[in-house]
């Protein structure tokens, strides 16, 4: 790809410092660049008139973007003559043609306007990775042309004070897209359900939220949204008291997520909702927080005590291992393993649902553990779930109910801290952990199933007998001078 590309990193600034904001930008530039590499891939073709105009879409929209505040600035491209673009040149005398002809004002303008669709579109056709052919600049030229024209009549509405629709979604009419009339939530929803094959919980999520947002507008056609329509129920789901966080995570983005991938297989003309977020405003008081030394040691005392296995073993596999409540609430007797001739315990898409690829990893089980017996434990189970008097929920996991077991048992210890997870606390004390006693930054992300943060990251494996080494480095809780609730 080096010769193809032209250099040997692909390197974009995202123009922002919120994650949030990041990882929605990230991946509509990797989607961009992975269209341009699979383009260089696939080598020269000559476009379609259609495929023009959905690439010359885009400069409709930064016309309309660079203007929209002051559109009566906009004097650079002549409305009046943009017919004229790209058209033979009249039967005349050649010398007035050659001569005279580029002196009037109109052909300079006409020129002009010419050369920068001309610059457009190579720069389009790059960045997308397709053939700069003449035959494939002319065609794109001319349909940034046609853009570029419907932006600035709508500019000089603006400059009237006519402020009506202005997306391109708006005025390019569907068909140059290859966009369906008509299109029903439910169609992107089971497109784009059938092609990314999420989880069930995250299904059964999304589909609430769609129905909610359905619900909202008063329709299921997803081709009538406007972004006004998102911004609308946006707002009205602040001004009801949910939270920012939840409005922009557990909301926008599964709309903006299913309606994106609409308009990647041509059933919208554009994404409604791309652009409209919430700024998310963390509160020092409610961000949550590891256990401290003397909280850990309330309850792995109080659990040594519990005949429940439950209440037993996954605060004690939670507290040396960082593992997710859901994924330990799972195990198998089968997922207690010896690698390298190290005890592990192996979280496994076969025992239940994971969060995400990282999940699925073996993290060693730490001294402290097989010391408390939980090798014993697993020896004297029968096969099948070490915890089978969980029943597992509608989407098939465990971890449900055994957060709300862990969370009222731990509640009523009397940690009462709201900024304290019952259950995620532990990974973030592992963590915290990790830091205080130079646990090697990878292998902990390992042993915790975090994702990389880096392709270099990647690269290699995680040998057990390393992630064994790092995490021995954390000390056994001293339960002997704690305080055992009553």
């Amino acid at each position: 790809m080096r010769a193809l590309v032209g250099k040997l990193e692909e390197k974009q600034s995202l123009k922002t410092k919120d994650p949030a904001v990041a990882r929605q930008r990230h991946a509509k530039v990797l989607a961009e660049v992975e269209e341009r590499w699979a383009n260089l891939r696939a080598g020269s073709s000559k476009l379609t008139e259609r495929e023009a105009h959905e690439l010359a879409v885009t400069w409709h929209d930064r016309w309309l973007e660079l203007y929209k505040d002051s559109p009566s600035s906009q004097t650079s491209w002549r409305v009046d003559l943009a017919d004229r673009l790209f058209m033979p040149p009249p039967r005349t005398n050649k010398l007035d043609i050659d001569i005279f002809a580029p002196l009037h004002p109109d052909v300079r303008a006409i020129m002009d306007m010419e050369a920068a669709c001309r610059d457009c579109a190579k720069e389009t056709l790059q960045w997308r990775g397709l053939a700069e052919s003449p035959e494939n600049i002319r065609l794109v030229a001319r349909a940034i042309g046609h853009a570029v024209q419907r932006a600035s009549i709508t500019l000089a509405r603006y400059a009237k004070g006519d402020f009506g629709a202005g997306l391109s979604s708006d005025i390019v009419p569907r068909p140059i897209l290859g966009a369906k009339v008509g299109v029903k939530f439910d169609e992107l929803l089971r497109g784009w359900s059938n092609e990314r094959l999420p989880a069930k919980k995250t299904l059964y999520e999304w589909t609430r939220v769609l129905r909610a947002f359905e619900k909202f507008l008063g329709h299921d056609d997803a081709g009538r949204v406007t972004a006004d329509d998102v911004v609308r129920w946006k707002e009205a789901m602040i001004s009801g008291g949910l939270r920012t966080r939840t409005v922009q995570n557990a909301k926008l983005a599964p709309v903006r997520a299913i309606f994106q991938w609409g308009y990647e297989n041509r059933k919208l003309a554009h994404n409604p909702a791309e652009k409209v977020s919430v700024e998310i405003k963390v509160i020092a008081t409610e961000r949550k927080r590891s256990f401290t030394d003397e909280e850990a040691r309330l309850i792995l005392s109080n659990a040594l005590s519990e005949k429940d296995s439950v209440r037993r073993w996954v605060p004690w596999l939670g507290a040396y291992s960082g593992a997710r409540v859901s994924e330990l609430c799972q195990l198998r007797t089968s997922d207690i393993i010896r690698i390298d001739g190290v005890w592990c315990m192996k979280f496994d898409p076969e025992a239940g649902p994971l969060k995400n690829s990282n999940s699925e990893r073996a993290v060693p089980l730490h001294p402290a553990l097989i010391e408390s017996g939980f090798l014993k434990f697993v020896e004297e189970a029968k096969p099948g779930p070490i915890f089978p008097h969980l029943k597992p929920d509608k989407f098939g996991k465990r971890g449900g109910n055994g957060t709300k077991v862990i969370g009222r048992w731990v509640r009523a210890l009397g940690i009462t801290d709201t900024r304290l997870s019952p259950s995620h606390s532990w990974r973030h004390r592992i963590k915290t952990l990790g830091r205080k006693h130079g646990l090697a930054k990878d292998i902990l992300e390992a042993i915790t199933g975090h994702g990389q943060k880096s392709v270099a990251d990647n690269y290699g494996e995680y040998p057990i007998e390393a992630l064994y080494r790092e995490l021995c480095k954390i000390p056994e809780i001293d339960l002997k001078s704690s305080v055992v609730a009553k």
